[in-house]
């Protein structure tokens, strides 16, 4: 840096971060231990020499892609703060479709017993169990670091009502552990070569959790597939899926023969969630 540090106020650090203002506001509340009102508050304050070093080294490491969910380790979903790290998928805004049409199809005074496949940070699985203090979720994961970040959720949150198991979907799944009254997924959707894998965020993100076969479907076709046999007598069934995999994605839950189909759009209109009745 060539000016002295007590001339970097607030304010013209976050100018000088070559971000967008809402990167660089994230990352500079990390560094200080503040939060983004206290940055608006406070502009004309100047900053010590360690915090600014420590900010500008987070700055170029977004500037070349990195993810500010990894980069100061946690993601908000659903009012919950939820630590992060590479070996998860980051929240995002499009899965709160998926909580919001569980819960509206959830009662809130009965013993419900919930499954959430591919359960990565925790994220849905501690969503709907904060919002239903008494039913039961069991998380799986094939993964046991995204499994230690999803338990490590848990505890912080004091969330108790959830449980985590190492399971490829449903392989391993006890057949006393069924039938359960919702099966929630946000399974990998993406194919090999979607271009958002080199140019986006998601170039930092497991690949494992992204990508599922050829063409993408592999993962819900197996998720879909496996839910009848799985779900109580008019239990649900609710994924989400990619962008442009809405008809796919119907043609399977009618091939599983499950009813009452229907589609729901996330914040950006864009068609997110899939979800159907066992009859």
């Amino acid at each position: 840096m060539s000016v002295a540090p007590d001339t970097w106020t607030v304010r013209r650090t976050l100018a000088q971060a070559g971000l967008v203002p809402l990167d660089a506001q994230v990352l500079l509340a990390h560094v200080l231990g503040r939060d983004r009102a206290w940055l608006a508050a406070r502009s004309a304050d100047a900053l010590e020499r360690a915090a600014l070093e420590r900010f500008f080294a987070l700055a170029q490491r977004r500037r070349e892609g990195e993810p500010v969910a990894y980069l100061v380790g946690r993601r908000e979903f659903w009012g919950l703060e939820l630590a992060v790290d590479p070996a998860v998928l980051i929240p995002r805004p499009e899965t709160e479709t998926l909580v919001e049409a569980a819960l509206a199809r959830l009662p809130t005074d009965a013993p419900l017993r919930i499954l959430d496949l591919g359960t990565g940070s925790g994220a849905i699985a501690l969503a709907i169990a904060r919002e239903r203090p008494g039913a039961t979720v069991l998380a799986l994961d094939s993964s046991e670091a995204a499994l230690r970040v999803a338990r490590s959720n848990a505890a912080r949150l004091g969330v108790a009502n959830v449980h985590f198991r190492a399971a490829d979907w449903y392989a391993g799944l006890p057949d006393g552990e069924a039938p359960f009254d919702a099966i929630v997924s946000n399974p990998p959707y993406l194919a090999p070569n979607d271009p958002h894998l080199a140019d986006t965020d998601l170039r930092y993100e497991p690949l494992q959790a992204l990508v599922a076969g050829p063409d993408g479907l592999s993962a819900l076709r197996t998720v879909v597939a496996g839910a009848p046999a799985r779900l109580s007598d008019r239990g649900w069934l609710l994924v989400e899926h990619g962008h442009n995999q809405a008809e796919a994605v119907r043609e399977l839950f009618d091939a599983a023969e499950l009813e009452s189909f229907a589609s729901m759009r996330d914040l950006a209109g864009i068609t997110r969630v899939a979800l159907g009745q066992k009859a």
